[in-house]
Formats: structure tokens, sequence, C-alpha cells
């Protein structure tokens, strides 16, 4: 079995952020976020990582996390860009959006020989995620069924005290493996718990705040990218009459598809971490403070990567 690989999902345009949220420094030394999930994710055992980055952001990315990294770890780049469709599809009139997370993995596609976990370049995962993951995809690979994973976390753990959220919000069976996740694209915190909407605010649906939820961390084999590739067609073919310009190819989507056809199996992997994110500028202080006290209690050195070059 070849090791499993990280591939990072970096190509999000950062519309409710305001800016290149990627490459904006939250630690003592210009560390930015995805510094802290690579550290992690090396120390777990990880050594190759495939960043999912557009064209338009490739110098900048490269200057501010690549560069650095890739004399730590081996670096490859895979780029999601709009035009990168199936025969007989062209990018609709005005979209700028990107396709989504699955259209983010399926660029990577041509890099990926083995295991590989997913993650988002914006999000802090914690220690344990990355050694979970690890350890899971390195002793497990597909027999009768495909052998998938994910990291789910307490929904009370992932709010933003500054604006709504997207979460993947899990439901397991009694073995532990996951029955379904669907993607709630409007949670907000309220009276101590969250809600949902779906009908831009008329109606809320409330969500315990230990509901489990996914935040994009995936562990998947090789077979998942042509099971992603064979349908994404079909799946343009029926949103992009109802929604050409914001329509998205969620991972979630194909992963609950294939529990359904009982192609897959995935296991629930569980963090007790907090996860924090800067999906609004607002919410940066609290990354920046969080890491600061895990700096203090030695969770990391000053220096990040000083120990490692």
């Amino acid at each position: 079995m070849n090791k499993p690989v990280l591939v990072v999902m970096a190509a999000g345009m950062g519309s409710r952020y305001g800016g290149m949220k990627q490459i904006d420094p939250v630690g003592p030394n210009g560390e930015v976020i995805i510094d802290y999930s690579l550290y992690d994710a090396y120390r777990a055992g990880f050594r190759t990582v495939i960043f999912v980055i557009k064209h338009e952001i490739e110098e900048a990315f490269r200057a501010a996390i690549g560069d650095r990294i890739s004399k730590i770890m081996e670096v490859k780049y895979a780029f999601q860009q709009l035009d990168i469709l199936p025969t007989g599809f062209e990018v609709p009139e005005n979209r700028e959006k990107p396709w989504g997370t699955c259209h983010a993995v399926l660029a990577a596609k041509n890099l990926i020989d083995g295991p590989f976990a997913v993650i988002n370049a914006d999000d802090y995962y914690g220690v344990e995620a990355f050694q979970v993951m690890y350890d899971y995809l390195s002793t497990h690979a597909d027999d009768d069924f495909y052998r998938y994973c994910m990291v789910s976390y307490l929904l009370k753990n992932t709010l933003s005290e500054n604006g709504s959220v997207a979460r993947g919000v899990c439901i397991k069976n009694e073995d532990g493996t996951l029955q379904s996740v669907t993607e709630r694209t409007r949670i907000e915190p309220c009276d101590g718990g969250a809600h949902y909407t779906e009908d831009g605010g008329e109606s809320w649906v409330d969500l315990p705040g230990d509901t489990p939820v996914s935040m994009n961390l995936w562990g998947f084999t090789k077979s998942f990218l042509q099971e992603a590739e064979n349908r994404f067609a079909d799946w343009l073919n029926e949103n992009l009459p109802k929604n050409p310009l914001k329509c998205e190819y969620f991972l979630p989507l194909v992963v609950s598809e294939l529990i359904d056809e009982k192609k897959a199996t995935v296991t629930v992997l569980h963090s007790a971490d907090k996860w924090y994110g800067v999906t609004y500028r607002e919410d940066k202080p609290a990354v920046v403070n969080a890491i600061k006290n895990k700096i203090e209690a030695g969770i990391y050195p000053m220096d990040l990567w000083e120990e490692k070059k």
C-alpha cells in the first residue's frame, strides 16, 4: 500500500472573508493556518502534500506557503479551474464561483496514486484529527466495500460568532459508520445551540450542539476519484439548469450516494478538539489568540518549522 498523501483545497476565493485568507498570517512568525495543519499532518506521518489552487494565485501561494513547505515535505500542485469540465460542457456566462469540493479533489486526480486525506486550507483541525486519519488510511484498504473515513467534530466546537457557516451534518449507524451527511449551507448559533435555514431565513430548524458535523476532513482510497469523475456529468446536467452560477459539486454528495448504493462504508473518526477558522475577517483575532495559547501550552513551538529544517 502506498503511503497516504494529503490534499489541501486552497482554491476558494475567500468571498465572505474579503481577501485571500489562505495566506493571511495568524502565527507569531507569519505562519498561516495551513502551516499548523501541515505541521500536525507531518508529525502524524504525512510526507506529501498536494495543494489544489487556482492559477491566478499560484505565485502568491508559492511565496507565502509552498516554497517554505517544500523544504520539509514533497509539494505538488493541482489547479482547479472553471473550464475543467467533462466533454460537451461549457462554463456558464458570468460564472465565477469554483465548482465545489468534489471538483477540487478531481483536479488532483492525476497526482494521487493511493490513499489520501482531504482538508480545507483555511481550517484549523487540531493534532488528534491528523493522527487518527493517518492511522486509518495506513491500515485500511478496499475489499468488498470502498473503505473510507472522516473525522467528525461537535457542531458547537465549529461555529462562528460572526455569521453563518456551512457544515456537513452527519447521522451515524450503530456500528460507528456514516449513515448520511447533508450539507447545510447556513447554520447560525442561537440560544446556546444552533439552527439552520434553507429558505433564506423564513424558517429555522434547531440543531443540538453535540451534533456530529463534517469539516471536510475526509479519508479516501483511489476508488473515490473514479466514482466522483463518473458522476460529474450527470450532476452538471441536473444542476446547471437550476443554478448555473452557484451550484457546487460537494464531496458529501458523492459519499452519500456511494453509501446509499452500498458501495462504500465510511468510518466516523472523532476529534474532541475545537475547530478554528476565518470564515469572516472578524474571526481572525480568535484564531490568533488560540494559536498563541497552544504555543504557550507547548502544543506548538514558537518557530514552527525550525526543528524540521
